[in-house]
């Protein structure tokens, strides 16, 4: 248990800053998930609506550090292949 003032402000912190990531990890997840799955039942017209939603959420989630830039740019260049691949 924390004993000074700034390691129970710490210790506060971290736990609002947890729930805050929870809240980018699921929604980033859930997307991308969904995303897969229109791509496998190559539903072209409902992965580009879902596109930039994804994109959103994927550079949210890098902006507040929860993922790394290039972990982003990963993602998203990975979800852009898969759309040309399923235009194809």
């Amino acid at each position: 248990m924390a004993i000074t003032t700034s390691a129970k402000k710490a210790i506060r912190v971290s736990d609002r800053k947890r729930v805050f990531n929870i809240r980018r990890k699921r929604v980033m997840e859930d997307l991308i998930k969904e995303i897969r799955i229109m791509a496998q039942k190559k539903d072209k017209k409902g992965f580009e609506t879902m596109l930039p939603q994804t994109f959103q959420a994927i550079d949210k989630a890098a902006k507040t550090k929860y993922i790394k830039k290039n972990t982003a740019a990963r993602y998203k260049s990975r979800l852009s292949a898969l759309l040309t691949k399923i235009s194809a």
